[in-house]
């Protein structure tokens, strides 16, 4: 069951320098199913994969609201998930109450990642098996975290995690270059063909993803099903609207002729060149 002796034991280190423990919550965010982030200079989008357990069930939820500023995407086990999004509610309700302000996003992310590192210190305790990417905005503009289980956060442009979430990372590293100047439509959109890469050949319907925004003038909210599914059906014909390949067929065809009248002529050209002997 065990990979070796030193993983019974979050605050066990192994021989290499290792925490097993920490480790396999790391992996079990790589189960989850995918959330994707991306983030432009004045909004920023999250997007998940809704996964069923059976057909018999709905999907759990994956996008919390902390604070109307402030919103998460979880991946990995959804119980924590919950567990560390009250907790940030209650951190930005805590704030606005003392301050009278709303809580920079970048203070919440250390607050979150500290809380994550106790339970890899503590022999009692276990280490949250759930990634999360938090999007805010503040005074100083729109962020994008993702904060691990090992106690790490990074700030991105754009993210994603979870199963399958490789090839909607090839995506938005072929993107990325453009999300800061993008509207709020592209950055949805992008969000969009994100999530159906992560599919991997399923077709994206609302039914399978949920999209969330936030931005200047815009409080953190999730998007209708209605809303997602017109957003869906839109970029879907302007794909079709593309000039398609088979465009390049009749070009072909009109070389045809060309060929076998060229092939003809050579024909001709060999037969005269065989005949001139005989002639001679």
């Amino acid at each position: 069951m065990f990979r070796n002796q030193y993983d019974t034991d979050v605050t066990t280190w192994s021989p290499a320098g290792r925490l097993f423990q920490v480790e396999y919550a790391m992996e079990a965010v790589k189960q989850g199913s995918a959330a994707i982030g991306l983030r432009s200079k004045t909004h920023v989008v999250l997007a998940c994969v809704n996964k069923a357990n059976s057909e018999l069930s709905s999907h759990q939820k994956k996008i919390f609201k902390v604070d109307n500023h402030i919103g998460v995407a979880i991946a990995g086990l959804t119980a924590d998930g919950r567990v560390l999004s009250r907790y940030m509610r209650s951190e930005c309700i805590n704030y606005n109450y003392t301050y009278e302000s709303p809580l920079p996003v970048g203070r919440l992310v250390v607050q979150l990642a500290d809380k994550a590192q106790v339970c890899t210190q503590r022999s009692w305790k276990r280490p949250y098996g759930v990634g999360l990417l938090v999007a805010g905005l503040d005074e100083s503009g729109a962020h994008l975290y993702y904060n691990c289980p090992s106690g790490n956060y990074f700030e991105y442009q754009a993210f994603a995690i979870g199963s399958r979430s490789q090839a909607a990372k090839t995506y938005l590293e072929r993107r990325f270059g453009n999300f800061m100047g993008s509207t709020r439509e592209d950055l949805i959109k992008d969000a969009l063909i994100a999530t159906r890469e992560s599919l991997q050949g399923e077709k994206l319907r609302s039914s399978v993803c949920t999209i969330a925004v936030v931005g200047v003038g815009e409080p953190f909210h999730i998007l209708d099903q209605e809303t997602v599914q017109q957003l869906i059906d839109t970029f879907e014909i302007v794909k079709e609207e593309e000039p398609p390949a088979e465009e390049a067929v009749p070009a072909t065809e009109q070389d045809a002729p060309t060929d076998q009248a060229s092939g003809a002529d050579q024909g001709a050209a060999a037969g005269d060149q065989g005949a001139s002997p005989m002639e001679t």
